[in-house]
């Protein structure tokens, strides 16, 4: 683990589960500290602003980093929120920038609800943690690439060149395994009127076996902020996870938003 990866999870941890918002953020922060996160300025202040309340509201606060990677001077975190006993449950993914000493310089992230029952029967979060197979990251990542931009983006019907035909474990709450699901979810959107659109493809990070991409992404009328985790095994997506949230409001932006 290095140092970047480091500094990431001591912010989450030391700043929002110990309540050590002020310390974290100043220790582990650099030069600058730009934000895309919804209602969070930027900079030191910005998320002093936002955590020092959010920490009196919320005093018990069960977080758990369960998927991290690292690519270059990025890393991305999959987490678990739990509040107060379970009163609110949230699934966060965020993805850092890091500056020539390791600190944090920028942030973006996803925030989804927690579903106690998914179509699938797969949680949000379960399933395989470690990062395997380093050398075939930039094989993996070019398969997501390409999927991103032929099939998501560019609306090609050829999903069995990206994803496995004998597994692909789905953790959106909306959508069952296998191809089978991915198509029933689609056809369901197309039965409400719908399509989802992948519009925008604005950073892929990967790690050995995971990928992960993020998107501007449209479903129906609505523009949503999407983080897609994919796993890899022999060149093809075999479980996939993601978060979405709508794009805040020009009125109700605090920061430059979520891109």
């Amino acid at each position: 683990m290095t140092s970047k990866l480091d500094n990431a999870k001591a912010l989450y941890m030391e700043g929002i589960r110990d309540g050590n918002a002020q310390e974290a953020v100043t220790k582990y922060t650099g030069d600058r500290y730009t934000q895309h996160s919804t209602g969070v300025r930027d900079g030191v202040e910005g998320f002093i602003e936002f955590f020092e309340p959010f920490l009196q509201n919320n005093p018990e606060r069960d977080i758990q980093i369960v998927r991290a990677i690292e690519d270059g001077d990025f890393v991305f975190m999959h987490v678990s929120q739990s509040l107060n006993g379970g009163a609110a449950k949230w699934i966060t993914m965020d993805m850092f920038e890091t500056d020539e000493n390791d600190r944090i310089v920028e942030h973006w992230d996803v925030i989804a609800e927690w579903v106690d029952e998914t179509v699938s029967g797969h949680s949000q979060i379960d399933g395989p943690t470690e990062v395997e197979q380093l050398d075939k990251t930039e094989e993996n990542r070019a398969t997501i690439e390409r999927f991103v931009r032929e099939i998501l983006m560019g609306g090609g019907q050829n999903f069995t060149d990206f994803i496995s035909t004998e597994t692909y474990i789905q953790h959106n709450p909306l959508v069952g395994d296998g191809l089978e699901g991915f198509g029933a979810f689609v056809a369901d959107l197309a039965a409400k009127g719908q399509s989802m659109v992948y519009k925008y493809s604005y950073k892929v990070l990967a790690q050995g076996n995971f990928v992960v991409a993020y998107s501007l992404v449209q479903i129906g009328d609505e523009d949503l902020a999407v983080f897609d985790i994919f796993r890899l095994e022999d060149g093809l997506i075999v479980e996939h996870w993601d978060t979405m949230e709508p794009l805040p409001r020009g009125d109700a932006l605090v920061n430059q938003g979520k891109f």
